[in-house]
Parts: structure tokens; sequence; C-alpha cells
């Protein structure tokens, strides 16, 4: 078997407030790749982190009154807390303003993109998009407002450093249209590809000393200037590498081949498959393999946001319902293309659905007929197996392959659920009691069945456990803990979910 390698990054977000479910989603959907990697015996390296040295941090700082260390301290001390209550996988988590290898790496980075012709200063006009940290033309302005946040972007006037990204609109269009920049979903490869057909301009990064109010890394050789806070946040894939400090995992994880996958939210497309390209390009730098985009979450239709003041606190979320029925909303109701309105009462209606009422359930149903009909030893039947029970649980993880393939968490859930569907379906036409039965009354043909069906039915129980690992770890280790024998016998059947409908949290 190839072993393959995969580094696999979220975004970093700003830390002007603490994080929201919105994030916790991207941290969701990393984390279910990375798991499913590792499961299928590929080797994974999962990054996330927190973007630090932004203008909305100082002026979030200056408006609590804090100082901006302090607060952003606090603030990411806070994102770098989700491991738990999500249950991520993180392999490194990387501060921007205190990281000793940001800063090295963002340096270098400049250098290489200098020396390749590629940087200069001018005096520059623009309106500028203190939320997006972005200058815009008037012309992607709707009634001369963001459209990301709904204000009117400041009109701001100083001299900067700028990078040629008009140099490289024809490279990056046949690296996406050709496949080697993956874009998924296509609509967001159509978008891009119509953002290059339109024209690259040349963007600013930097700031001046003054307006990023001393907060920020300094513009190698040129300290009065602090480094745009996109060419930032954007080095941190490599940077948290040790590009710049010489650490040898930049040349296994970047430079050494493998997938390079960065996961984003459809609000920062520009950035990570226009503007990061083209500046690894100027570098001489590998290029990510692949850039997987979602969709937003709502609340009443609108976006869940920090500074828009539209949140849902993922902590709080799964201290109340559980971190399963957090990740499994997130996976199994979110669609591929098109945002998703959040409710609790959504949450908790397919927590209760499918973990309690499906999975649970099910293996619940299937260990208390092994107890009851085979003393708790899972039979070994003489040959054979309940066929289309079988076939399903063949086929389930390919099924799974090909979904996460098209970075579709939906339809790989779906396919896990067939296992479900199917197992059940199984137990109603089959009627173990009814062969248990017969059995008793000295039919040995129906001994030889029943054998056959509770074998085929923990089997695929035992399919769900390691399939649904990625998706949702602590609910498959419980599981896999109900179907692990313990002195040749299962352990006795007991409840894997409480129903949330009824009780304020999971069991």
């Amino acid at each position: 078997m190839t072993v393959r390698r995969h580094y696999i990054t979220t975004t970093i977000p700003y830390v002007n407030a603490r994080p929201h479910l919105g994030f916790a989603l991207e941290l969701v959907q990393a984390d279910t790749l990375a798991r499913y990697h590792r499961h299928r015996g590929d080797e994974v390296r999962l990054l996330s982190g927190t973007d630090d040295n932004s203008l909305k941090n100082v002026l979030a700082a200056e408006a609590a009154g804090v100082d901006v260390r302090s607060f952003v301290e606090r603030n990411a001390d806070a994102f770098a807390a989700l491991r738990e209550p999500l249950s991520l996988s993180l392999d490194d988590f990387i501060r921007t303003s205190s990281d000793p290898r940001h800063r090295a790496g963002v340096e270098r980075l400049w250098r290489r993109c200098a020396a390749a012709g590629d940087l200069y200063r001018k005096e520059y006009e623009g309106l500028y998009c203190v939320g997006c940290e972005q200058f815009y033309p008037p012309g992607e302005l709707v009634d001369g407002r963001c459209t990301e946040h709904g204000t009117r972007p400041q009109l701001v006037s100083e001299e900067n450093w700028f990078f040629r990204l008009s140099r490289y609109g024809d490279r990056l269009r046949r690296l996406v249209s050709d496949g080697d920049l993956r874009v998924e979903p296509a609509v967001r490869r159509n978008e891009v590809l119509a953002l290059i057909d339109g024209g690259l301009r040349d963007f600013s990064v930097s700031r001046s000393h003054e307006r990023a109010r001393g907060w920020g890394i300094p513009v190698p050789d040129d300290p009065g200037q602090v480094v745009y806070v996109w060419w930032d946040a954007l080095g941190n894939y490599v940077t948290s590498l040790g590009y710049g400090t010489g650490d040898a995992a930049y040349e296994r994880w970047w430079a050494g081949g493998g997938r390079r996958v960065h996961l984003v939210g459809k609000g920062v497309v520009r950035f990570h498959a226009v503007y990061w390209p083209a500046m690894l390009l100027s570098a001489g730098l590998p290029l990510p393999t692949d850039i997987l985009v979602h969709d937003y979450l709502t609340v009443g239709g609108r976006k869940i946001s920090k500074s828009g003041g539209t949140t849902v606190d993922p902590a709080a979320l799964a201290a109340d319902h559980g971190t399963d029925a957090v990740r499994w909303w997130l996976l199994r109701d979110v669609p591929r293309v098109g945002d998703a309105d959040f409710t609790a009462e959504r949450l908790i209606a397919r927590a209760d659905a499918d973990l309690a009422g499906g999975l649970g359930n099910l293996v619940h149903r299937v260990v208390t007929m092994v107890h009851r009909f085979r003393g708790g030893r899972v039979p070994v039947p003489a040959s054979g197996d309940a066929a289309a029970l079988a076939a399903v649980c063949r086929n389930v993880p390919g099924l799974v392959d090909a979904a996460l393939a098209d970075f579709d968490f939906r339809r790989a859930t779906r396919a896990l659920w067939s296992v479900v569907e199917e197992a059940n379906r199984c137990v109603d036409a089959y009627r173990p009691w009814e062969l248990a039965r017969a059995e008793r009354q000295g039919t040995g043909e129906a001994a030889e069945r029943l054998d056959t069906v509770l074998f085929t039915l923990v089997a695929a129980c035992r399919v769900l456990a390691g399939e649904l690992g990625p998706f949702v770890p602590d609910a498959a280790e419980r599981v896999a803990r109900q179907l692990t024998p313990t002195g040749g016998r299962l352990p006795a059947p007991r409840p894997l979910f409480a129903r949330l409908g009824e009780s304020p949290r999971q069991g």
C-alpha cells in the first residue's frame, strides 16, 4: 500500500473576539479529513492557529480598554482551547504574534519576493475595509459598502509597499484551469477564474507603522512600515513548518511532495487561491495542491460573525449538547455548496434521530440480542453472511473515499448511514427473536441462520465504529468499546447516547 502525505490546514482567524461556530465548522472539517487519512494509513500533519497581527485586533483591544498583547493572548487562548470540546487532533497550533518561527519565515518570504523584483513602494489612496483588512476598488462595493461586512470602507492615503500580482495572472489561470491548483467546489473555481480574467492588480502589502499602531512585523529594512496582515497571515502555512528557521518539517511537509491542503471559507478565496499562490510563485516555492472552500453558517439568515455580533459559542454548545452532537450536525447537515442556517433545535433533532435513535439504538439492540441469544459471545457461523448487509459494509469505505475526495462531508455521512439503515432492515427481515424461538424448538437451520445474522450485525456495527471514527471520534470509541469482548463476551449493553430533547446534555 502506498502511504501518502497530507498537510492539512485551516485558516487562522482574527482574535478580535472569542471563536464562533462558523470557524468550528472549518476546524471539524479539517480534523475529519486528517483523521480519515490517518485511518487509511496515510501520514498527516494538521495545523491551525490564530491571526494576531491585525488592525482589527488592535481596535478591538482599544475598545475594550486592554493592552493589545494581553487582549490577543486571551482570545488566542480561547481558540486553542477548542481542541478538547471539539475533539480536535491538531498536530500544531501557531500564534503569529508570539511564535518564534513566524517572524523569521515572514521576513525570509518577503526578501525572496523582493529579490524577484516583485516588491516596490508607491503612494496610494484607496477604500479600506478594516473588517476584511483589504483595499477595495469602488466597483467591488455595493451602494458604497463592503459586501462581507455591510460597512463603508475608510478612505486611506499613504505610501506602502506593493506586490506585483499583475505579473502572475496567466500562470495562475493555467494552474487553476489545469487542476494543478485544485479549487473545490467548481463554483469557487469558476469564481477564481473570473477574478483572474477580470485582470489582477498589484496590491498593497504593508501599512505605515503609525496606522498599524506599531503592532505587527516590521518590513525588513524599512521599520517605518509593518507587513500587511494578509501577507503575514498567509505565510503561517510555511512558517509553522520552519521556513525561515531551518526546521526539517518544511522539507518534509511542504517541499517534499504530498498533498498541501488548505480549508478556507468562501469569503477568503481571493487571498488563498490568488494572492498566496502568486506570492509562492514569486518566492520560487511549491504551491498548495488543494484549496477546499466551505460556505457560511448563518443564524436567522445572517452570517455568523464575530464583528457582526451574530455568534454561537462552539465550546458552550458542546458543553450543553455534547461534542458528538456538534460535530455530527456540522458534518451531516451542512451542504457542500450553500449556506446552512443553525439552530439548537436542528442540532438536537439531528442528534436524537441519528445518534440516539439510529446508531445508539442499533448497537444497543444488537448487543442485547447477542447477550440474550448467545450469552454475550459473538457467534461464528459455519458459512455465509447476511448478504445485503455484508455488501453494504464492503461498499461503504469506497463511498466514503469518493465523497471525501470531492470534499463532500454530507455525502460521506449519508454513505455511513446506509449501514445503519441496512442493519435495521436486516433485523426486521430476519427477526432474530423468531429464529431463537425456532432454535429452541429444535430447528438446526434456524440456529445456523441466527448465528449468521448476529455475526453480520456485529460486524456491521464494527465497520461503523471504524468508519465513524474520523467524523465523531468520541462516539466511535464508545461503540468500539461496546463491541470489544472481555473474557470472550461483549460488555453488557448500555445506552450510548442520551436523547438531547429529554436531557440537557449527552450521556
